[in-house]
């Protein structure tokens, strides 16, 4: 296991199931925690044990962001930023309102970016600053009635690979990791019966990802052996790319 003893790790979306089980994979490697979520992630952070820290922070706001952001990375540095933090609207491109796609891209896509803006002095002062960006294999691949997230996803990714290159200058990799499906309790509300079976048929290896994978994949992304790895995007999406 990868050693981030004296690093600290700020997570958005932490309190859902691929933010919790980032959070315990990180505070197990040694890292100080800083838990992200528009709702409160305090439970969890006291669970991990002590020297964890979390805010409430809707990722819609520019504003909260700009400010919040500092206070925390004055508090305890940012080493390593993961934008965990999503949301799966879905329709027919016909019958997608202005509204889902708005927030759809205000969280999946501008709140990454401006995370990492935010972020990048303490980043900057890490030396060897890392950014996880969670996309989707919706970002390559073509998913009915996921336009308005697929545009998203996809632009998380260009934007991961744009920072990466802007970035290395300064220590800093920026990555990205496209899942299929993930069996979180909130994922798994859309994906359940004869749609999770049908989907799940499609896909080589048979079966969704598990949040612990994700998370073991960001620790890697996280450590020091993949100091070369950047502008990268990592399916892991069990081979439905590949066809």
């Amino acid at each position: 296991m990868a050693d981030l003893s004296g690093l600290t790790v700020l997570i958005t979306g932490a309190a859902g199931g691929i933010g919790t089980e980032m959070a315990r994979t990180f505070a197990a490697a040694g890292a100080r925690l800083v838990l992200v979520d528009v709702v409160s992630a305090a439970e969890l952070a006291e669970q991990l044990g002590a020297g964890h820290r979390a805010y409430s922070l809707d990722l819609q706001d520019p504003a909260a962001i700009a400010s919040l952001v500092p206070k925390m990375g004055d508090a305890c540095g940012i080493d390593i930023l993961i934008n965990n933090a999503g949301i799966g609207i879905v329709a027919p491109a016909e019958q997608q309102s202005v509204e889902g796609w708005d927030r759809a891209h205000a969280i999946n896509l501008r709140a990454p970016w401006l995370m990492a803006v935010a972020a990048l002095p303490y980043l900057k002062a890490s030396g060897r600053g890392r950014i996880i960006n969670i996309a989707s294999q919706a970002a390559v691949v073509a998913i009915a009635e996921h336009a308005a997230y697929a545009a998203s996803k996809a632009g998380l990714v260009a934007l991961t690979k744009v920072l990466a290159l802007e970035w290395a200058q300064h220590g800093i990799t920026v990555n990205a990791i496209s899942p299929t499906v993930v069996e979180t309790p909130m994922a798994m509300v859309g994906w359940s019966g004869e749609k999770g079976e049908n989907a799940r048929k499609e896909i080589p290896v048979g079966r969704f990802a598990q949040p612990r994978e994700i998370a073991s994949a960001a620790l890697y992304l996280a450590s020091k052996d993949a100091g070369i790895v950047t502008g990268e995007n990592l399916i892991m999406d069990g081979g439905y790319t590949i066809r």
